[in-house]
Formats: structure tokens, sequence, C-alpha cells
């Protein structure tokens, strides 16, 4: 697992998680809104979404609900 979408709208809280992953190995994408994090996450290209619920176009559980209904998988280790 390297590569994590952060979907964070608050520009310092997703800095901040981004630049401790970074520190840490990670390869890191930030996504401020829901579209644009469902979007993203559809692609693959993501081991591990880390998904705010608060975001806005769509909140956090209505990605979370669609990408489950894509039956889109981000780490092979998730069962």
């Amino acid at each position: 697992m390297n590569r994590i979408l952060i979907a964070e709208d608050e520009e310092r809280i997703a800095s901040f998680v981004e630049k401790g992953l970074r520190a840490n190995g990670f390869t890191t994408s930030v996504a401020a809104d829901g579209d644009t994090a469902l979007a993203l996450a559809r692609t693959g290209a993501f081991d591990l979404v880390v998904l705010d619920i608060g975001l806005p176009g769509r909140d956090g559980f209505t990605v979370l609900r669609e990408l489950r209904e894509a039956r889109v998988t981000l780490s092979p280790s998730w069962s």
C-alpha cells in the first residue's frame, strides 16, 4: 500500500495529513470535494482513501456508497 487519496475540503487539514504521509514514504493525492474524490477513486490508482464525511458536492457517505455499488476495490489486503 503506497498510493493514498486524501478527500478533505479543509486545505490546512489536507496539507497536514499529506505532509505526514509523504514523510513516511507514501504517494498522495488530494481531492477537495466529493465529486473529485469519487472520480479519482474510480480510476483504481489508489490503495487507500482517507475520506472526510463533510465534503462539498457528494458527502463522504455518498462517495463510499457509490464506490461500493461500483465494486471499486482499493487495496488487495481489504476483504
